[in-house]
């Protein structure tokens, strides 16, 4: 027979799942935002510096940003996981 306690600490640590997914997804969001505002800061310094080379270094921050947008939304998605298994 279940008391009480054991149904509360149940669901207390589902609520502290709950919590954690919720961060973890946003602390994947926020670091994403900044990998990109730097990968595009970046960017755009190279060109100033070497105008010839945009081509080069826009293809070069395209696939960065999608790696690291591709990182976010696997955590976003194991978050996700945590939430919801």
């Amino acid at each position: 027979m279940f008391s009480l306690s054991t149904i509360l600490l149940a669901v207390a640590n589902v609520a502290i799942a709950k919590m954690g997914a919720g961060i973890g997804a946003g602390v994947a969001v926020i670091g994403a935002g900044i990998g990109i505002g730097k990968i595009g800061g970046s960017a755009m310094d190279a060109i100033a510096r070497q105008p010839e080379a945009v081509g080069d270094i826009r293809s070069n921050m395209v696939l960065a940003a999608a790696l690291v947008e591709g990182a976010a939304f696997f955590a976003i998605v194991v978050c996700l996981l945590i939430l919801f298994v």
